[in-house]
């Protein structure tokens, strides 16, 4: 029967491969998967896969609006070695160099299907001059030279990235093995092995349809976490945010509840962004040369650099650590030298000194399209305040904190890495769980520590900078892991440690509760028994940005206001079991609201672990304001009980596999 408001048919399926989200990483688990699938079937073993997007694919996840430029990729001129040891100085020391060297070594076969598959890529011609994408040109792959916008960065022509890339998986799956508008909000644990996964469930944006998806294998990559903080933008400007707004932690809240370990959940990004738009600063500071200055004209990032020697080695590194950037630049706005702006004027003023008039003009573009591409709030501003970049310069500002594991961040879960670069495969930290795996790889590359459970591009931690190409280089590698699992694993049959009534009965509960209780007064919004997911976010935002240094504290916590957060989320968990939703819209919006709390208190728990201040310019805690290498160079890792909704948190060692000094020479 179809299904209604409150009473939805349930739609059961089972497969052996569940993909969840549509974004670059299981858009490159998409394309490469067939091709495992096919060598299987070869070997007698017919596996099934289904892709499910809680939107749709071509404008699904980060890249959703474009991308100007594709910020991982190596190139003959560097290693792996390099970026992995770029990885690490970024993020203050704490990564895992084997999960950066391994996608340092796939990444750029990425880049060439993407042009290969119809990306504009820029190119230096013989002379050195610059051409965008619609040139042609030889690809990338053949030798052709990419503008490189920073050491890592090459330009695109990246409106239709996203498009062209989901193109190419779609074509690979079928389009009946995917199904959009579709949002999966739990995993199921096996009833056999609690250690295992056995399948997930969700509800259809669109139609009073739930699914429930039996599976033995899954790769959850549903993003980062958005608006967990008040974001700078309210009022007038509510719902901008740097990061992709409908990222609500799913990756980190699903992969806790079934158990697995999660890693550097105390690390967030604070990108400094263009004031109200959040439009993206890495080409003027990169490609067009442009320098931040405070309201005076002083270039801060030389008026302020003795203060990098507080952070050894990381302040010394020819590129700085980017939340000691934020570091400088917050000096300048505390003490009152504020705006803070891009100098866009000079830059381009002397870029027409070295540059042919042709190139000059084509760069001028380049200043709009960069926001064309990726930011089209930003071009809105500009001409609303009557900006021209060559004749005025525009403010910056860092935004709200975000939580994320493919950008500048490397918050995520711990997972299984490449087996033949040295990694430790023993534990010499105490205190870490004894049904948790030792050392680094324990299996099948990228698996979570809960068996047939993987990730990649946000959901993997402790390894940023891997960005678009990076998230799809990592999709990849899942696809051939999956495989491999399901033909080692192909006499496991999946049982539900729930039965599929409960899990429908818990998810369709806010509309049970608007159901019974909306008559109770005239005004739906205002009653005593339920409350509104808008207004839980609200609550949720305060929360975090005044006790988890969010912006109203410039940045900062201590001990006792991370207490106080924690009595408040208890009691927020507690109302969240009260939230209505009185159509599908607001089910989505209560079920990513629970996502984000479990995602907000994993955050807040770790920073409250962690003795010290690591991220100075993305978090400071007050009470232990200094980096502490002696104790506390490690992984903070934790897990999350479902039973008791506990979390318990532990670290474990840090080792350095490829050598750091080459930074600081």
């Amino acid at each position: 029967m179809a299904g209604e408001f409150g009473n939805p048919e349930v739609i059961e399926e089972s497969v052996d491969i569940l993909l969840i989200g549509g974004g670059m990483a299981n858009c490159g688990a998409g394309y490469e998967i067939m091709r495992w699938i096919d060598a299987a079937k070869k070997d007698g073993h017919d596996l099934t896969v289904k892709l499910v997007d809680k939107a749709a694919m071509d404008r699904s996840g980060a890249v959703a609006q474009g991308l100007s430029a594709i910020n991982t990729y190596i190139g003959p001129e560097q290693d792996p070695a390099d970026y992995a040891r770029m990885v690490s100085n970024d993020l203050m020391g704490i990564t895992r160099d084997d999960l950066a060297y391994d996608l340092g070594r796939h990444v750029d076969e990425s880049v060439h299907l993407f042009e290969e598959w119809g990306l504009p890529i820029w190119k230096l011609d013989e002379n050195g001059e610059r051409h965008d994408g619609s040139k042609g040109m030889t690809p990338l792959a053949e030798g052709g030279k990419p503008v490189r916008s920073g050491k890592w960065q090459i330009m695109i022509n990246g409106e239709s990235y996203k498009w062209i890339v989901a193109e190419a998986a779609k074509k690979a799956l079928g389009t009946e093995n995917i199904e959009e508008r579709i949002f999966i909000v739990k995993l199921i644990n096996d009833k056999n092995d609690p250690s295992r996964v056995a399948g997930a469930i969700g509800f259809s944006t669109r139609n009073h349809t739930v699914h429930v998806y039996k599976a033995k294998a899954i790769l959850l990559a549903a993003g980062g976490c958005v608006n967990i903080f008040r974001p700078r933008s309210v009022g007038e400007g509510t719902g901008r945010a740097w990061y992709p707004v409908w990222n609500a932690g799913s990756t980190y809240a699903m992969a806790a509840e079934a158990g697995a370990e999660l890693t550097l959940m105390e690390n967030r990004f604070v990108p400094t962004r263009f004031k109200d738009g959040y439009g993206p600063v890495g080409a003027w500071f990169l490609l067009f040369k442009a320098k931040a200055t405070n309201a005076f004209g002083e270039v801060y990032m030389e008026r302020n650099k003795e203060m990098l020697d507080d952070y050894p080695p990381y302040g010394h590194a020819a590129v700085p650590a980017s939340c000691l950037r934020n570091h400088l630049m917050l000096k300048e706005m505390k003490e009152g030298r504020g705006p803070i702006y891009m100098d866009t004027v000079t830059a381009l003023a002397n870029l027409r000194e070295t540059l042919s008039p042709r190139e000059v003009k084509h760069l001028e573009a380049e200043a709009w399209e960069d926001f064309l591409d990726m930011c089209v709030g930003q071009c809105g501003i500009w001409v609303g305040e009557n900006i021209e970049p060559e004749k005025k310069n525009s403010e910056l500002m860092p935004t709200e904190p975000y939580l994320l594991g493919s950008h500048s961040g490397c918050c995520g879960i711990w997972v299984s890495g490449p087996t033949d670069v040295g990694a430790p495969t023993d534990e010499t930290e105490a205190g870490v769980p004894d049904h948790l795996p030792k050392g680094w790889n324990w299996g099948y590359r990228s698996m979570t520590t809960v068996n047939g459970l993987f990730t990649a591009g946000d959901g993997v931690g402790a390894s940023g900078h891997k960005f678009s190409s990076g998230s799809h280089a990592e999709g990849r590698m899942c696809a051939k892991s999956m495989v491999k699992y399901c033909i080692d694993n192909k006499d496991f049959t999946p049982e539900f440690d729930t039965s599929v009534e409960d899990l429908v009965a818990e998810i369709y509960q806010p509309v049970k509760t608007y159901l019974e209780f909306k008559d109770y007064t005239t005004a739906i919004d205002v009653n005593p028994n339920y409350i509104t997911p808008k207004m839980l976010q609200f609550r949720l935002q305060k929360i975090m940005d005044e006790y988890v240094a969010g912006v109203a504290t410039y940045y900062t916590t201590n001990e006792k206001m991370l207490a106080v957060a924690e009595e408040k989320l208890e009691m927020l968990k507690e109302d969240a079991a009260k939230m209505r939703a009185k159509d599908l819209h607001e089910l989505l919006r209560a079920w990513e609201n629970y996502h984000r709390i479990l995602t907000a208190e994993a955050h807040m728990k770790h920073i409250q672990f962690r003795e010290e201040s690591r991220y100075p310019g993305f978090y400071y805690r007050a009470d232990k304001n200094f980096v502490d290498e002696e104790n506390w160079k490690c992984f903070v890792n934790s897990i999350y009980d479902k039973n008791t909704r506990k979390w318990t948190c532990f670290k474990r060692a840090h080792k350095d596999l490829v050598d750091k000094s080459k930074l600081f020479k």
